[in-house]
């Protein structure tokens, strides 16, 4: 006899409303408890745990044999292994970037920490317009930030004046981001450059020798792209925010090359992924991973690698934390932690909270 016409319906009575959660399978010769479960795609501890929840006291399964037991009580809701597995894609962002999958504006909140001086907290937001790139593989980024706050108060000093204005200057920039789901270069680096040599003639208020030095700095940088492009991509902000759209889909642990410093270098870590809340309306996934290589920490401050192995090596870990909305994959928020350790001693910690809103 087929197996799914093997089972009895058992009709379960609540308030005047019926409702059918599972099923009565007859048990045949030669059926076991992992035998049964296999077909419905669950673990024979699953079935157990399913059956002894529905039925009485005395007709409990124990064990993996199923002499003298007539029935066993399996879920209405069958799922095989490769159902489950494309429900849980289906509830993930897509494997590619998509337009969709951010927010129009987040706020942003940065915490720098060490031992050694006061924790410092920038906030600031962030806009974002995001649309496919025309005849080819690639998103256009559109990006600008403001409303800065250290510490909850708006910037006052001369240079902090300054350098925002600076950046405000040539904002929107406008990234390309690759299919994968990271910002790989500028739409247009001269337009960059131009616009700022435009623009600092509006900055004349910042009059003296030292703000002209400074200005003189940022447009040099600027017309670097490859250094000003390494600016961008190893913030913590843009580490997280711009993901590799297919650690959403990872099951195994892998290597992946993160900025524990800003201007620094790329340092592989092994990391590994999981996903929680995954039958709710937002799905949580967490990234966490650790330093496979090791430099000192002036290695890292200067962006220089020595030629012979640190004698003081510090390790880092690397956390991440995504909320997508399960319906239509828009990240909600992303949150970060990188963390620098000498031994057992944490020497530098800086972590991110990215908010849409």
């Amino acid at each position: 006899m087929n197996f799914k016409f093997s089972f009895l319906i058992v009709l379960w009575y609540n308030s005047l409303t019926m409702e059918i959660g599972f099923l009565e399978y007859k048990v045949r010769n030669g059926d076991s408890l992992s035998s049964i479960a296999s077909r419905l795609g669950i673990t024979g501890e699953e079935l157990k745990l399913f059956h002894n929840s529905h039925c009485q006291r005395m007709d409990r399964i124990w064990f993996e044999n199923l002499n003298e037991v007539k029935s066993v009580f399996v879920p209405v809701q069958l799922r095989t292994g490769k159902e489950k597995e494309q429900k849980r894609k289906n509830a993930l962002p897509s494997s590619q970037a998509s337009d969709s999958f951010f927010a129009k504006t987040y706020k942003v909140s940065e915490t720098f920490e060490n031992p050694f001086e006061p924790s410092l907290t920038i906030d600031y937001s962030i806009d974002l317009d995001v649309h496919k790139y025309k005849n080819k593989n690639l998103h256009i980024v559109s990006y600008r930030q403001g409303n800065f706050k250290t510490n909850s108060k708006t910037p006052e000093d001369k240079m902090s004046e300054l350098s925002i204005a600076c950046m405000k200057s040539i904002m929107p920039i406008d990234f390309t981001l690759s299919e994968s789901g990271k910002i790989t270069g500028f739409s247009d680096h001269k337009k960059i450059v131009n616009t700022y040599s435009a623009q600092r003639k509006d900055l004349d208020f910042f009059a003296g020798e030292i703000s002209e030095r400074y200005m003189n700095t940022f447009e040099k940088n600027i017309s670097d792209e490859k250094f000003f492009l390494q600016q961008f991509q190893s913030t913590l902000l843009f580490q997280t925010l711009f993901p590799k759209m297919d650690w959403f889909h990872k099951k195994t642990d892998w290597t992946e090359a993160f900025y524990f410093l800003q201007n620094s270098f790329p340092v592989e870590c092994i990391m590994g992924s999981e996903q929680e809340n995954e039958d709710q309306e937002h799905i949580t996934t967490l990234l966490t991973g650790n330093s496979a290589e090791f430099y000192s920490l002036q290695e890292l401050k200067t962006g220089t690698k020595y030629n012979e192995p640190a004698d003081d090596p510090v390790s880092g870990e690397f956390i991440i934390q995504y909320t997508t909305h399960r319906k239509n994959k828009t990240l909600l928020q992303a949150s970060a932690t990188v963390s620098l350790w000498r031994g057992e001693e944490s020497i530098q910690k800086h972590t991110i909270t990215i908010t849409q809103g």
